[in-house]
């Protein structure tokens, strides 16, 4: 990027808005109803305080860390996002290249506009999201070319039976471009478009009557490690867990499904306690910061996913822009781990944290 490229990442949003369509920033900027969740997830972050160490030997730090078992540099991965040739004519290949410049894995989405077998083809650090679709020989099929490919995990969606109201996509009357296309559904029947906005159709394929049971059947067909993305209760990261779950990904998809859900840092550190040491918790909402990934794994996340804030970067500036991106969170992220005092990913502990509302004050 250029000497005056953007120092964090609200002004990429902000230089991402300048470049887009009014239409195209909202689709992926917006929530659901009145965005009263979107704006909690954000707003969780200023909840809580950090209670730094001092006099600990920070001369170097270190944020790797293991995520499934596999070592990575950082505990940041990219959150799964749809249609990315919205943001930038190279979409899901310019997202891959830049995850491999910053050395991350890349979740891709179901409903990507670049085949998962392209994807792959980069080389990139891969996970694919599923989305469960009615047609079950389809979700079946996609299943298996996921684990062809090379992807190493499979991110099961649960939190969408339906599209949330999403009144900012209603009022711009948002429709995608004919041009683009569900590359790795194209052979899908797709339903008319009197039926309801494009958007909402790509929802009418996704089966509403998902229940744990399926999340047998998917382990039932492949090698893969399941996470189930959308757990913002203990409860339901237990059902997870016996039904052979290796992690869940606490997650209210952004705020753009059910508006009025609880922050995803306000309910993480519940989740976690209730998996312990029986799997994996990861974290995707309102991160922007580095100190956002350290407030996240000091609440018991194993690490966090972004999500608009790569998009941003794609839109800004295309595959440079998605590593400036990331690069900035995890500069961020270290700083934050040696003014805090915590030199490695292992010595994040609750104790680095206190609420705002704590005795304290």
């Amino acid at each position: 990027m250029a000497d005056e490229s953007p120092v964090n990442v609200d002004e990429f949003e902000d230089l991402a808005r300048e470049r887009l369509p009014k239409p195209v920033y909202d689709y992926y900027a917006g929530g659901a109803g009145d965005e009263w969740t979107l704006r909690e997830n954000r707003a969780a972050f200023d909840r809580w305080v950090f209670l730094p160490r001092t006099l600990v030997d920070v001369s170097s730090v270190d944020t790797s860390t293991t995520v499934l078992g596999t070592a990575t540099p950082s505990p940041i991965l990219v959150a799964p996002t749809a249609f990315q040739k919205l943001a930038h004519p190279d979409g899901e290949l310019a997202m891959a290249r830049g995850c491999i410049a910053a050395d991350t894995t890349l979740v891709v989405s179901t409903i990507a506009t670049t085949s998962l077998e392209d994807v792959a083809a980069t080389g990139v650090s891969r996970w694919f999201q599923l989305y469960v679709q009615k047609d079950r020989p389809l979700t079946e099929e996609v299943v298996r070319r996921a684990e062809a490919a090379g992807y190493t995990a499979l991110v099961v969606t649960v939190d969408a039976p339906f599209l949330g109201r999403r009144e900012r996509d209603e009022r711009n009357n948002f429709s995608m471009p004919p041009e683009i296309h569900m590359a790795n559904l194209r052979d899908l029947p797709v339903p008319k478009a009197e039926e309801g906005s494009s958007l909402q159709l790509q929802f009418q394929l996704i089966d509403p009557s998902l229940s744990w049971d399926d999340i047998t059947w998917l382990e039932s067909l492949t090698s893969l490690p399941l996470l189930v993305k959308g757990i913002t209760t203990p409860e339901d990261a237990i059902h997870a867990l016996n039904a052979g779950v290796k992690g869940v990904v606490v997650s209210n998809h952004g705020g753009r499904q059910l508006d009025g859900a609880a922050a995803t840092l306000d309910v993480l550190p519940a989740v976690a306690e209730a998996v312990g040491d029986r799997g994996e918790v990861l974290v995707d909402g309102g991160i922007r910061r580095g100190q956002h990934v350290l407030k996240a794994l000091a609440l018991g996340a194993r690490a966090v996913m972004v999500g608009r804030p790569a998009v941003w970067g794609l839109a800004a500036g295309g595959e440079d822009g998605v590593r400036t991106v990331l690069d900035l969170l995890r500069t961020e992220f270290s700083l934050a781990m040696a003014l805090a005092g915590t030199p490695t990913v292992g010595d994040i502990g609750r104790s680095l944290l206190a609420r705002v509302e704590g005795p304290w004050t």
